[in-house]
């Protein structure tokens, strides 16, 4: 399989997944791609961030992968729908990327976060990759809108400590309209799943004025996730305009350009209903 190439590539590690990147894995030919796909021998990333506080327990080093099967409508790393935009990185150089920060990951109460991206777009690679960084003792967590959780196996969902759940709705109708049509049976199942196999779930559900600021559709998330009994932590994310610039410079049709910031007041309402729920919400 071709893993290097003559196009010039930005360093795997980068300041922030908020920076542009596209066509870096355009060169890879079409036979390696499927072949990757279907082994994990290889993956496509936008970057390995370090330093990060918010991606799960203690201080994590993330990698975010490529390609997402939603479009939702506040997205704001619109780069990284698209498989080709990442870099493509061997799974031995993956794994080797986190073994390097491994003894400090552990020291700090840290870990390994898989982000994207949706990284079930890439499943093998991202099962592969959790396995081994799984063997080194790093807490492994994944973040994952759902929709392709019935590509893991029991054995895979075990080798994640932590499967953070990128809820965008509840009701169906409202799921297709932030996500630009797509369903979330399979979301909810994939919920289902993790609490039949108790494992650690954190929920976050954006908070969008005029598009998800929803009472009765926050309550019903709430209300769902309180219901799965291994939700340790609701995370409501006020909606900003960090990613505006990549869906002007990609030429996309953004509808949120005159969308402002939710006012603190509308997230600590949004944060309550999750509380009333049962939930530590935050």
């Amino acid at each position: 399989m071709a893993t290097e190439t003559a196009i010039e590539r930005p360093p795997l590690e980068a300041k922030s997944p908020f920076e542009m990147r596209v066509h870096l894995g355009e060169d890879v030919p079409e036979t390696d791609v499927r072949s990757a796909l279907k082994t994990g021998d290889m993956g496509f990333l936008h970057s390995f961030t370090t330093g990060s506080a918010v991606d799960g327990p203690g201080i994590r080093l993330v990698a975010w992968t490529t390609a997402c099967m939603f479009r939702c409508q506040y997205c704001h790393n619109p780069d990284t729908w698209t498989l080709s935009n990442g870099i493509p990185v061997t799974l031995e150089k993956a794994i080797d990327e986190v073994r390097k920060y491994s003894n400090g990951l552990k020291a700090m109460h840290g870990g390994f976060t898989l982000s994207g991206g949706e990284p079930l777009m890439q499943d093998r690679f991202a099962a592969r990759l959790l396995s081994a960084v799984k063997q080194m003792g790093v807490h492994t967590a994944i973040e994952t809108n759902g929709y392709f959780g019935d590509r893991l196996s029991d054995d895979d969902i075990r080798n994640i400590d932590l499967v953070i759940l990128d809820m965008k709705a509840f009701t169906r109708a409202q799921h297709e309209l932030v996500t630009g049509g797509m369903h979330n049976e399979d979301v909810l199942e994939f919920a289902n799943r993790l609490a039949e196999l108790k494992r650690p779930m954190w929920l976050r559900y954006v908070l969008v004025p005029g598009l998800t600021d929803i009472p009765e559709e926050m309550e019903a998330v709430a209300d769902f996730a309180a219901s799965l009994g291994v939700v340790e932590r609701a995370e409501i994310l006020p909606f900003h305009q960090m990613g505006k610039y990549k869906w002007e410079r990609l030429n996309l049709d953004y509808k949120l350009a005159a969308t402002e910031t939710p006012t603190r007041d509308g997230v600590e309402k949004a944060i309550a209903i999750f509380r009333e729920a049962g939930l530590d919400a935050v």
